[in-house]
């Protein structure tokens, strides 16, 4: 692989502007207020497909020879990295197969095609795209474009550093970059490291989708068992060889951040910028916010780079829904009150001025009253938990449910849901693959004697769904409905003893 010289002369000699602009370094006024120190924001949503990824795409199918460009490029993608492809290959009149899973939106689908790729939708899940590409890069001698783990791709994504130094040649602490192959980031930390060693380069992953960070920790590529997919852009279950080398190498650091905070830092750009961000886009922010609260950082000038803004609309409601706990403005809380009148205004008088943004509770005859209530907070994580020692010394037993992720998924929105005499209830949540027969395949695998007591399905434009299910299984036949587990071969997590569903949904 390329040395460091050689990297420095490729990103420095890259073709990118053929096709990428220049983008802007925008300050972010309002949160370098909130936050106490300056914040720009690399806008690479601004590029035509809204995207960084045609800068590395553009750059390696430049360098192709005439006889590899008469034989045609083929890719895998289930977005970015697709349009950035097509855009190239259209742009040097050079055929170009993209293989996509069939489950990728029709929105990103259609933008490849009108940007002249030959679309073939194979697979499930971005895995089986991928062997089917490389198994007709085999059988047509179409030149494979790699997303990430190139030398050519690095280089092109390194042309982003090689803007931002320009365009902001004073002090610099630290420059924050979403991972997910590592290309981007191998190839900003290169040149940043090379020009300005002083001026941290940090990596950002999703904490379900940290690939790299585990690479790092373990001294070696490993494959991660399961992947979160709301940050899909970043969605990778192993990072490259050599993007894993260089990051191991290069970064000071690599931080991990939840999709509340995500959520968050989507909001945040929103509102200084009016732009919306995919969530891969956002995810550097968000490790900028989350760096600000560790004891190393310093006052100095950030920058975090939006990656992307091909975001589906009907994302927007869970983004809206999640922002406000990411930014700890707000508490959700499961809160006992007594079954008597006058009770309730009691409780809402205890809180004071503070805005309630959600109040849900159904009667249950011959019990207390479990109150699932939303607080706004004005000083963050402080506050919160002076709500809940005021619940405390006045008697109100209370959990905080602002990171219970069955709460914030399901239970809000079925509050005073309970069943009476519902006997050996298993409750699990699920993610099912956004494909047809998904669910068929649940309830074929499902034994018919294990009766299902409750379903809850929930889907903001991602390429699975958010399933919350009852199943009566009788104890000794637990073991056998592991089996079922493995078989279904589904994401799952058993929340039968979350406190969340215990209160609200349980009705024993």
């Amino acid at each position: 692989m390329p040395d460091t010289q050689n990297y420095i002369r490729r990103i420095l000699t890259s073709s990118v502007y053929d096709v990428a602009i220049e983008s802007p370094l925008d300050p972010m006024r309002r949160l370098s207020q909130r936050i106490g120190t300056p914040v720009f924001l690399k806008r690479e949503d601004l590029q035509p497909v809204y995207s960084f990824k045609l800068r590395g795409a553009y750059n390696k199918v430049a360098q192709l020879s005439a006889e590899e460009r008469a034989r045609g490029v083929i890719c895998a993608s289930a977005g970015n990295h697709a349009q950035g492809v097509a855009l190239a290959t259209q742009k040097l009149g050079i055929r170009s197969v993209i293989v996509m899973p069939r489950t990728t939106p029709g929105i990103k689908v259609a933008a490849v095609r009108n940007l002249g790729g030959e679309v073939v939708l194979f697979g499930d899940a971005f895995d089986d795209a991928r062997r089917h590409a490389m198994e007709l890069e085999r059988e047509q001698g179409l030149v494979f474009v790699h997303p990430y783990d190139d030398p050519d791709v690095i280089a092109g994504q390194g042309t982003v550093a090689v803007e931002l130094l320009r365009q902001h040649p004073g002090p610099l602490e630290a420059v924050f970059v979403p991972i997910g192959g590592g290309g981007l980031a191998s190839g900003i930390a290169l040149y940043i490291k090379f020009l300005r060693p002083n001026v941290k380069v940090i990596g950002v992953e999703p904490d379900d989708a940290a690939s790299m960070k585990a690479a790092i920790a373990a001294g070696e590529r490993v494959v991660l068992p399961h992947v979160g997919l709301f940050a899909d852009g970043v969605a990778v279950a192993q990072a490259g060889v050599e993007t894993f080398r260089i990051c191991r190498e290069r970064l000071d650091g690599i931080i991990t951040v939840s999709g509340d905070e995500i959520c968050a830092a989507i909001k945040d750009i929103f509102d200084d910028t009016r732009a919306i961000a995919e969530p891969a886009g956002a995810l550097a922010l968000a490790g900028l916010k989350r760096y600000r609260t560790l004891p190393e950082a310093g006052n100095g000038p950030l920058i975090a780079i939006n990656s992307g803004a091909n975001l589906n609309f009907d994302r927007l409601q869970h983004v809206a829904e999640r922002a406000q706990v990411g930014e700890r403005s707000e508490a959700l809380i499961a809160v006992t009150i007594p079954e008597r009148p006058g009770s309730y205004r009691q409780f809402i008088r205890l809180l004071g001025d503070r805005q309630i943004t959600e109040f849900n509770y159904r009667y249950a005859a011959g019990a207390d009253a479990h109150i699932f209530v939303g607080v706004q907070l004005r000083d963050g994580e402080r506050e919160r938990e002076q709500i809940l020692a005021l619940l405390k010394e006045r008697d109100y037993p209370a959990i905080d449910l602002s990171d219970n992720e069955l709460a914030k998924l399901h239970v809000r929105h079925m509050v005073g849901g309970r069943a009476a005499s519902v006997g050996n209830e298993l409750v699990y949540r699920f993610e099912f693959p956004e494909r047809p027969g998904a669910l068929l395949r649940f309830l074929e695998v499902l034994r018919s004697d294990w009766n299902i007591s409750m379903f809850h399905y929930r889907n903001h434009g991602t390429d699975f769904g958010r399933v919350l299910a009852g199943i009566q299984v009788e104890e000794a036949d637990r073991p056998a409905f592991a089996g079922f587990l493995e078989e279904l071969g589904y994401p799952w997590w058993e929340e039968t003893d979350n406190p969340a569903y215990r209160l609200f949904l349980d009705g024993s």
